[in-house]
């Protein structure tokens, strides 16, 4: 779920029925350019899953968050915003209504996490140069020494197994069935030994 929040206007990025209940102030879109969103400057939230994109994205433009992530990296990504004063978090199976209008509020009626947002965006600005002259640059590079050849990774001269490890797993099968195999063995032999020693008693 993406959510933009204006002085006077909710945008959100929603697919499906639409609710009963959408107040007169939403606005519903099944895509939205996220990032112009984002970089609009009467943006003030951004109601957010926690993904690695739309959280990158927020901060190049230093707007806080209210995060509610779902799954996977989403709730490492939120927790780390949440820490740097730039988000809150909300639990996604405890969500509520209620819950959801304090988070916003909180966000924009704090200056702090404004403050913080933009800090981080200062941050993430500060390069030596650009990142489209970047990779302008690294475009000439490898035109220049034709391919540099030198920065290509070692694993392109592995044959297709030894890419995939498949020799070393091998070899760790192999011993570890080697090694069941001696344990086996040894447990039938003293097994034998002890049933032989059994049988001599009761001989005796």
């Amino acid at each position: 779920m993406s959510l933009a929040w204006d002085l006077k206007q909710v945008l959100w990025r929603f697919e499906g029925k639409k609710p009963d209940t959408l107040g007169s102030n939403t606005r519903l879109y099944k895509w939205l350019p996220q990032n112009d969103l984002l970089g609009h400057p009467k943006t003030r939230a951004f109601v957010t899953h926690g993904g690695a994109n739309g959280v990158y994205e927020a901060i190049y433009h230093g707007i806080p968050m209210v995060g509610i992530p779902l799954f996977g990296e989403q709730h490492d990504n939120i927790a780390y915003m949440t820490d740097k004063g730039a988000a809150v978090n909300v639990n996604f199976l405890t969500i509520s209504s209620t819950e959801l209008l304090n988070a916003l509020k909180m966000v924009l009626n704090s200056p702090s996490y404004k403050e913080n947002a933009m800090w981080l965006s200062t941050i993430h600005h500060d390069q030596p140069m650009k990142p489209l002259d970047r990779a302008a640059f690294w475009i000439e590079f490898v035109m220049r020494h034709k391919g540099a050849k030198h920065l290509r990774p070692l694993a392109q001269n592995l044959t297709w197994y030894q890419y995939h490890s498949l020799d070393v797993i091998g070899f760790l099968l192999a011993g570890v069935v080697t090694i069941t195999l001696l344990v086996i063995k040894c447990c039938f032999i003293i097994s034998q030994k002890f049933l032989k020693m059994k049988r001599k008693k009761k001989r005796e």
